[in-house]
C-alpha cells in the first residue's frame, strides 16, 4: 500500500463524505495545477491531501495544531509550511510564499465553491461547467456562503491570474480528477 492510499485510508474513515471529497478534490487539482508550474505534483497532492489535516479534531485551532500533528508524523518543514500556509489571513499568519503554496491557498475555498456548483447542475458534475456558470454562483453570497469570496479573489491576485483564469483552471484540473475521486469516495 503507498504512502497515498494509507493516509486516504485514515482520512476517509475519519472524515465525513463531504470532507473527504473536498479534500480529495483540492489534492487533485493541487497536483494537476503543480505540473503547470514544473513543481512536483506528488508533493502538491500529499499537501492538498493533508491540509485540513486538523481541522476535524481542532476546528477552532485549524492551522494552528497543524504543525504539532505532522511533525510527530515526521512531516519535512517545508510540507509544514505549505499545508498551513492555505489557511493564511483565515486562520493563521503563514504567508504561502512559493506558487504550489499559492495554488493551495487559491484552490481550498474555490474548490468547495466549484464542488457545491456542480452538485447543483443537471449533470452533478464539472464536465459541462462552464466559467459563465461559476461566476454567477461566485457572486451570489448566499451560494456556498462558507466558500470565502475574497480569499478566492485574493488567490488569483497572489497568482498573478484574473479570477476567470483561475476558476478555469480551476475547473479543468477538477474534471481531469472527478472520476478518480467519485470512485475513491465510492469504495
Amino acid at each position: 500500500m503507498s504512502t497515498f492510499q494509507k493516509i486516504s485510508k485514515d482520512l476517509k474513515n475519519r472524515l465525513d463524505k463531504k470532507r473527504y471529497t473536498h479534500t480529495l478534490s483540492v489534492a487533485d487539482t493541487a497536483a494537476c495545477m503543480a505540473m503547470r508550474f514544473d513543481e512536483d505534483p506528488y508533493r502538491a497532492y500529499l499537501a492538498g491531501l493533508l491540509h485540513d489535516i486538523d481541522f476535524e479534531m481542532y476546528p477552532e485551532q485549524h492551522c494552528i495544531k497543524a504543525p504539532e500533528l505532522l511533525r510527530e508524523a515526521g512531516a519535512e518543514e517545508e510540507l509544514i509550511h505549505a499545508i498551513c500556509s492555505h489557511g493564511y489571513g483565515i486562520a493563521c499568519d503563514v504567508k504561502p510564499e512559493h506558487e504550489m503554496e499559492k495554488v493551495l491557498f487559491a484552490v481550498d475555498e474555490l474548490t468547495g465553491l466549484v464542488g457545491a456548483a456542480a452538485r447543483m447542475r443537471p449533470s452533478r458534475s464539472v464536465m459541462d461547467m462552464e466559467v459563465s456558470s461559476l461566476k454567477k454562483k461566485f457572486k451570489d453570497k448566499k451560494f456556498a456562503a462558507g466558500c470565502s469570496r475574497d480569499v478566492i479573489r485574493e488567490g488569483a491576485e497572489t497568482l498573478g491570474w484574473t479570477l476567470e483564469e483561475l476558476m478555469e483552471k480551476t475547473i479543468l484540473a477538477m474534471r481531469s480528477c472527478e472520476e478518480s475521486v467519485n470512485k475513491e469516495v465510492e469504495n
